[in-house]
């Protein structure tokens, strides 16, 4: 039983259907509340499932008024260490892109995203750290030609995670569902159902609490 209306209900479907359980995004230690929301939210919009992310805070900075709920729709994967969160998901088959000016750098359209991927964003003062860089398969870079090197985080990432999607649009992953029957009953269960009861079960005890 959906607790949701028929409208809703499609919605949530025509959603999960699109989701891409093999793009993923990993943010390292990225501190502004404007740049992680904004990150979450392209994340949503293209499709990505799992955000992992390593934050030497308490709190993650998300602001409500850029994410627009978002982070309700993704699901965020806290990893305790960078390079072993990597590790694990370069055994289970992923190539680990960083974005990274560097020597050996490729423009990110040259890398092929139909592949299982995961797209490393660094720090906004300090970029991806030296680890990364050593666990990563291919540094990607957006080519520039101010006298700035160096884009947004969130920029970034939008950009990166769009050529994926036309990458992945052209490929028809789009047209079939990606998630596992597990993963796409559980977020239907979820969205569609557990979420509303327990918002409703928070309502409840807050208006007792007046």
């Amino acid at each position: 039983m959906f607790l949701v209306s028929d409208r809703r209900l499609k919605r949530i479907v025509e959603v999960l259907n699109r989701r891409q359980r093999d793009l993923r995004v990993f943010v390292e230690n990225v501190k502004n509340e404007h740049n992680f929301s904004a990150i979450l939210r392209t994340c949503d919009a293209v499709g990505v499932m799992y955000v992992h992310y390593y934050y030497e805070g308490e709190t993650l900075p998300i602001n409500r008024g850029i994410s627009r709920g978002s982070e309700r729709w993704v699901v965020l994967i806290r990893e305790e260490n960078t390079v072993q969160g990597l590790r694990r998901l370069k055994e289970e088959g992923y190539q680990i892109l960083a974005t990274h000016l560097g020597a050996d750098s490729v423009d990110f359209r040259d890398v092929d995203y139909t592949r299982p991927t995961v797209v490393v964003l660094g720090n906004e003062d300090a970029g991806v750290s030296d680890e990364v860089l050593e666990v990563a398969d291919r540094n990607v870079v957006i080519p520039m030609y101010g006298m700035v090197q160096s884009l947004n985080v969130s920029v970034a990432n939008a950009l990166i995670l769009y050529e994926a999607q036309r990458q992945r649009l052209a490929a028809g992953m789009y047209d079939r569902p990606s998630l596992t029957p597990e993963e796409y009953d559980h977020f239907l269960k979820l969205w569609a159902h557990d979420r509303i009861v327990a918002e409703g079960l928070k309502r409840a005890k807050e208006r007792e609490a007046i």
